[in-house]
């Protein structure tokens, strides 16, 4: 009934590209730790915001927003990789999962 999904959590990472190749977009590294941790954070949410559409506890559009929110970080966090071959820091990690606390504090009000 129109609610997105973030399936792109779950495909799995491309090969290892050739040294050259290693500053082009799209050679990120998915499984870097702290991209690993903030995307399974966003595959969670996406997960607890289905479940509470199921519930009624949360309308279409409050999900479709919160969808919204979650893409927006997921885009920042590409971006973020993107500058630094695939690798975020600590600091970007923390300012996503800051980000990601607000939209969860949104789930289940």
């Amino acid at each position: 009934m129109g609610v997105c999904t973030l399936t792109s959590f779950a495909q799995p990472s491309a090969p290892a590209q050739p040294a050259s190749a290693a500053g082009k977009v799209g050679t990120w590294s998915k499984n870097h730790p702290y991209r690993a941790e903030v995307n399974q954070r966003l595959k969670h949410q996406d997960k607890r915001i289905h479940e509470e559409v199921a519930d009624g506890k949360l309308s279409h559009a409050q999900a479709t927003k919160l969808h919204k929110e979650d893409r927006q970080v997921e885009q920042e966090e590409k971006d973020m990789a993107s500058q630094d071959h695939g690798h975020i820091t600590r600091q970007e990690k923390k300012t996503l999962n800051q980000q990601e606390n607000k939209i969860n504090h949104q789930i289940g009000q």
